[in-house]
């Protein structure tokens, strides 16, 4: 559905022999004061481009967005959407790794790129006179990688020390280790790196074979966002895409990932990596809900009530008050099926104890007596700042077009969502707040214990 007051312009909408366009559809979006104009192209391949002009700017980011993450592996192939992340700046039939980094660094632009459970992307910035050149660089890489074995073994010895590493950083380590204390064996609990055990003996043909499978033009989303031409950006994308293995038969866009029924989610379970680390790292947690569900925008100001700042239930209790923690903070993750609200820690080991019974009667305390009007008012203003302030480079907007057609379909105009969260009552959040915070809760921590210390 399109966002109220869409203006639609479409050209060549007849249907290809595939079920898509055979010329590009284009249509723009009038959007609102707070953004440049916003259009959209279909390409006759299914590939999608969309764009925000923003004349005052002087640079623009460029961003391919491919609609897979470790979610779409099997357990073997564990870790290999990230693999091929790596990858994919390597080299191609055109350019090698070095010309690849040296032709946008040669502008002053930087590059780099990213992998989620449900997405990837691959993005540029640079002035904006250097656009062709980082679309020309950043499409050939993704479309046309060479994917040498050379490479491949290189970047795996890469990938087994940026998993190393990881396993040194308990602050990030926590997190995975409740991921899968909620998920289990499904494919939201495993590492969007893969293990050792699944990364070294990953072969080039999985990779590849992942690699074709996957990135098909009706799965990639194309964005730019700053002082730019969208028929221009249109152009070059189709220029660069030529004879490359994404210029492909016509095809119709893939829909935003399906929210398929609800994920079966382990009972409330508690996880423990013992570590000798001067300081514990504990998250407790609960299921949420999924990225398209209406209540999203109350869960929002609940989250910031709690433990979205340095005002905010949690924060003045374990830390302002107590000095227990240096850092407590709670966030909500969401995927097209499921989502995830949880509070982190970090403090010394002694002191996790208090600061788990204090984490949990906060927790309780919202669910039976929920917020005050003052509260919500305050945590609907951070939702919105927030989100406004974000979008003060181009690269903030650039991920906004993405996201929305690739997560939701649709963009949502800045003044639809501010007006969403202005709509959330006291009720709303404390309704949610009753259902989410009183459920069992799960708990990872990483630290000097075993898993007996918190059987109690």
């Amino acid at each position: 559905m399109a966002p109220p007051g869409a203006v639609r312009h479409a050209t060549g909408s007849n249907p290809g022999r595939a079920g898509g366009p055979t010329r590009a559809v284009t249509r723009t979006l009038s959007d609102d004061p707070l953004g440049g104009t916003v259009r959209r192209t279909v390409l006759p391949s299914g590939l999608r481009v969309l764009t925000e002009a923003i004349p005052a700017m002087r640079s623009v980011s460029f961003g391919v967005w491919v609609s897979v993450g470790s979610r779409d592996e099997t357990g073997p192939q564990a870790g290999a959407a990230h693999f091929l992340e790596h990858l994919l700046f390597k080299g191609t039939h055109k350019r090698t790794a070095l010309e690849i980094s040296a032709e946008i660094e040669a502008v002053g632009g930087e590059t780099n790129a990213f992998t989620t459970k449900e997405y990837t992307c691959y993005y540029a910035r640079v002035l904006d006179e250097d656009l062709p050149l980082a679309i020309d660089v950043m499409c050939d890489a993704v479309a046309d990688s060479l994917l040498e074995p050379a490479d491949v073994e290189t970047e795996r010895g890469v990938i087994l020390e940026e998993i190393a590493m990881h396993d040194d950083e308990p602050g990030d380590e926590v997190h995975d280790l409740f991921a899968r204390a909620v998920y289990g064996d499904h494919p939201l609990g495993r590492l969007i790196s893969g293990t050792e055990e699944t990364v070294t003996p990953m072969t080039r043909r999985q990779i590849q074979s992942f690699y074709r499978r996957h990135y098909a033009p009706p799965r990639i989303v194309i964005a730019a966002a700053g002082n730019l031409d969208h028929a221009a950006v249109v152009k070059l994308v189709r220029q660069a895409l030529a004879g490359t293995p994404l210029d492909v038969d016509p095809a119709a866009p893939a829909p935003p990932r399906a929210a398929t029924p609800a994920v079966r989610l382990r009972p409330a379970t508690t996880l423990v990596e013992p570590k000798e680390t001067e300081q514990a790292h504990v998250i407790l947690g609960c299921p949420g809900i999924d990225r398209t569900d209406e209540r999203r925008f109350a869960l929002g100001v609940l989250n910031n009530v709690l433990g979205g700042g340095m005002s905010s239930r949690l924060f003045q209790e374990i830390r302002e008050r107590r000095g227990l923690a240096y850092s407590v903070y709670s966030y909500a993750s969401q995927y097209a099926d499921s989502g995830l609200f949880a509070v982190y820690a970090g403090c010394a080991p002694g002191k996790l104890d208090e600061v788990l019974d204090l984490t949990r009667a906060e927790l309780s305390r919202v669910a039976a007596d929920g917020l005050t009007e003052t509260e919500v008012a305050r945590g609907k203003g951070m939702s919105k700042g927030s989100f406004v302030l974000g979008l003060e480079d181009t690269g903030s907007r650039m991920s906004r077009l993405a996201k929305g057609e690739l997560l939701y379909g649709d963009l949502m105009p800045v003044d639809e969502l501010l007006a969403r969260v202005d709509a959330v009552t006291v009720d709303d959040v404390n309704t949610l707040a009753a259902e989410l915070l009183a459920q069992p809760t799960s708990l990872a921590v990483v630290g000097p214990f075993g898993e007996g210390d918190f059987s109690g």
